[in-house]
Order: C-alpha cells, then structure tokens, then sequence
C-alpha cells in the first residue's frame, strides 16, 4: 500500500454561496444519517427511504449534486429537526443516485471536506448554511498515524484490500480518513474524529489502532 505523497485530486465546484451571509458559506441540502458519519475522501453507499431525506437527495441531484452528510444526534428520530443534529458534517457530492422500485434511493456519496451548520431551515426537507472547514496540514502526527494503520492492516488482510479499494484520493490524510470511516469503533467516537482538526485526527487514530490492536492480541 502506497501512503506517500502524491498530487491533489481536482476540486469539484460545491454549490453557489448565498448572498447576504458570510463571505464563502454553502447553502446545501442536509441528509441526515443514522450511526454514521462521512469523512473527507472517503465514499459512503446508502439506501435513502425517508421522505424528507429523499428530497434533500433529489434537490441536490437537480443543482450542484452537492449536500450536507450530517449524523444524528438522536438516530430514532424518524424526522430529525436541527437539535436532533450534529454541529459538523461533510459536504458530499452525490456520485450516484438510483431510484427504488418503493420510493426510496441508492446513493454513493464522495466526502468532499468538512462543514459547521451555521443555521438551519426547514422542516421535514432541512437547508443548511454551511461554513466549510479548511483541513489544513497534519503535521508531524500524519506519520504515526499512518504507521499504525499499517501495523494493524498488515494482521487485517481482509480490510486493506477494501481500503484499497476505497480509496478515491491520492492525498496522504485520506489513509487516515479512510481509517476513522471504516475501524471498528462506536458512532460517537467517530463523530469526535469527525470534529477534530486533522493533526488531533491523526492522534486520536494512531492511539486508537494500536490500543485496538492491542486488545484483539489479548494484551
């Protein structure tokens, strides 16, 4: 597995800004996701049944194919409202969207970057103003992290073969990102990943993996 550097993927256009609010802030449809999260250059496959979240899907498909991916605070409610809702998620762009025989939806979304809710509107179909979050650099906790990624997939053959397969970004962090999306750990300690700056990010995953790695060789 190759985690060197390599060039930034093209940026795909988000969606206009909206004018009256802060200068570079997104206006995005919200889909809602129950216990779980997406990450930045990671992919997220997923049957969309609600109505309100089939509509987000459906308004994003016919502007810039761009929404909020948002977990749920609460994954019981069946119409979330904004305080059934985390404070950060990821701008996604909609790869696919097949529609259901019911009137549901298969979707693949690609984590494009970050994003804070700075206000949300609606009821049962949520708008959200987004501010994008910049990942900026990792610094020095990138290399640690990456290094007990491996260590742990090299007793995981199973698991770094979908990475692999995974993978959609040639950019270091997405190895870590792919990490926080897919390990084995609960949905609230995902979505703290989600919300820490990446060189926390990087931290937080490299002492994760070896402590799971730890636990699984009964240490």
């Amino acid at each position: 597995m190759d985690f060197g550097d390599a060039p930034r993927k093209k940026e795909v256009s988000l969606t206009r800004s909206i004018p009256g609010a802060t200068p570079g802030n997104l206006l995005l449809p919200v889909l809602p996701l129950r216990e779980v999260c997406l990450f930045p250059e990671s992919s997220l496959g997923l049957v969309v049944s609600r109505p309100g979240a089939v509509a987000a899907v459906e308004m994003a498909a016919r502007g810039g194919k761009c929404l909020l991916a948002v977990a749920q605070r609460d994954a019981a409610a069946t119409s979330p409202n904004p305080r059934d809702l985390q404070s950060v998620g990821t701008v996604a762009f909609l790869m696919e969207d097949l529609p259901l025989t019911d009137g549901g939806r298969r979707v693949e979304l690609d984590g494009l970057r970050r994003g804070r809710v700075v206000n949300l509107i609606g009821v049962d179909t949520l708008i959200a103003e987004v501010q994008p979050l910049d990942e900026g650099d990792p610094g020095e906790e990138w290399g640690p992290a990456v290094e007990a990624l491996a260590r742990y997939l090299h007793t995981h053959a199973d698991l770094r073969s979908f990475l692999d397969q995974q993978r959609r970004s040639k950019e270091p962090m997405a190895w870590v990102n792919l990490a926080c999306q897919h390990l084995p750990i609960t949905a609230s300690a995902r979505q703290k990943l989600l919300e820490s700056e990446p060189p926390e990010r990087c931290l937080k995953i490299s002492r994760g993996l070896d402590a799971l790695l730890r636990k699984e060789k009964g240490d």
